[in-house]
């Protein structure tokens, strides 16, 4: 939705679909319910033929595919046709011996006159190496040298660990800033923890953020059968450029 201003309403989800090794279908189902125009995924298919898992879950969504995937190690983007694709970089991050490799997919979009940089991150699960990626994470994001910018994944990470402060001290914490919906994001019927996140920069407004459970097409069992993640979905103002 494009405001009378010039800004736009842009709807951001973040999803970790655990190489759609699960039910592809139900997947696919949440995605669409979501009317996403921005989908941050992680653990996307990574191996062979990833291309062609990645473009077939695009379509079955309604989506384009923007960057990412094997060649960020499990980032990746999609995006609805509203968004013009300005630019994209996928960056493979330093690796710890013994720890799998880690990277960010990112992009420039544009909506209209409203431009958005955005970051789809899958953290480490090793606290060092998860607050250096952290750091790195601010870097990226400040280097795509836009005015507005999101940052959306799995930190493996709450919101009382160090890597969680890091990122929401220098950004905004879409939950703790406009909650709606469920908070928590693991598995239904597994600990209740908070570890999947969207992240905006100054000047970003958010109209609401939250797993979206009770979403008109959002059904609980497709959510168990999805993946092993619940997703979080975002509204999010951009002002023009």
């Amino acid at each position: 939705m494009t405001e009378p201003d010039g800004s736009v309403v842009v709807r951001v989800l973040s999803y970790n679909i655990r190489s759609m090794r699960d039910d592809v279908a139900a997947l696919a189902r949440v995605i669409r319910a979501c009317r996403p125009d921005i989908v941050c995924v992680q653990e996307a298919p990574r191996f062979f033929r990833w291309r062609q898992a990645a473009a077939g879950l695009a379509g079955s969504c309604g989506l384009v595919y923007v960057s990412g995937g094997a060649t960020a190690s499990g980032p990746m983007i999609l995006s609805s046709l509203r968004a013009h694709v300005e630019r994209t970089e996928d960056v493979l991050l330093p690796r710890t011996p013994g720890l799998h490799q880690r990277g960010f997919a990112t992009a420039v979009l544009r909506f209209g006159r409203a431009r958005l940089g955005v970051l789809s991150c899958h953290l480490s699960i090793d606290d060092q190496e998860r607050y250096e990626q952290g750091r790195l994470l601010l870097e990226r994001l400040s280097a795509l040298d836009v005015p507005y910018a999101v940052a959306a994944g799995d930190l493996n990470d709450r919101p009382d660990g160090r890597t969680f402060g890091l990122l929401a001290n220098a950004l905004r914490d879409g939950w703790a800033t406009e909650p709606w919906g469920r908070e928590h994001t693991t598995r239904l019927g597994d600990p209740l923890q908070r570890i999947d996140a969207v992240f905006v920069t100054e000047g970003v407004q958010v109209l609401g953020c939250g797993v979206p459970m009770g979403l008109p097409g959002v059904e609980e069992p497709d959510l168990r059968a999805a993946t092993d993640h619940l997703p979080v979905l975002a509204a999010l103002r951009v002002p023009a450029a």
